[in-house]
């Protein structure tokens, strides 16, 4: 269309470059760094809390599915293993609690290095309990390490709470 309308009037077709960068600012306005950052906290935190949702049976109980799991059906894949998980009711309340606590930390943007650091933990704990599950482990662990590394972003408990302290100073 652009071409059409500088044909017509007798300019020249704009350069492939101009064409890119255009195409490139686009990409850069849709793919803000908060937005992108907003997201990873999102998708992160998402098969995390579904799967210690359904460990609960109530506040602070954990239900028999949950303890069985750990008891008789998870097992450590090291080598000369598997083995079982040493102190199964401790495990599945720990597993239980992290997979609530830092997705909730995740979405709100708040300590959102050290739930990445906690869910980074728990997907290599997952990875040696379900070997086979690496692809996704993997995601998972990428997820987490961007989040270490780059922060929460704008949209997030952790920006606001910086902004007021350093307004405070």
């Amino acid at each position: 269309m652009i071409t059409d309308q500088r044909m017509a009037t007798g300019g020249a077709p704009p350069s492939l470059g101009l064409l890119i960068d255009k195409a490139n600012l686009l990409v850069q306005t849709i793919a803000t760094p908060s937005l992108v950052q907003l997201v990873l906290r999102v998708a992160l935190a998402v098969p995390f809390w579904r799967s210690g949702i359904l460990k609960w049976g109530g506040f602070l109980r954990l239900n028999d599915t949950a303890v069985t799991l750990f008891s008789d059906e998870f097992m450590l894949h090291l080598p000369g293993g598997p083995y079982h998980f040493p102190a199964p009711t401790v495990m599945a309340f720990l597993s239980g609690s992290g997979e609530i606590m830092f997705p909730i930390l995740l979405v709100l943007g708040l300590g959102t290095r050290f739930a990445g650091l906690g869910l980074l933990f728990m997907t290599l704990i997952v990875e040696l309990t379900v070997p086979d599950g690496w692809p996704i482990h993997l995601t998972w662990a990428a997820m987490a390490l961007a989040l270490m590394a780059y922060g929460p972003g704008h949209i997030s408990l952790d920006h606001l709470i910086c902004r007021a302290r350093s307004h405070a100073r």
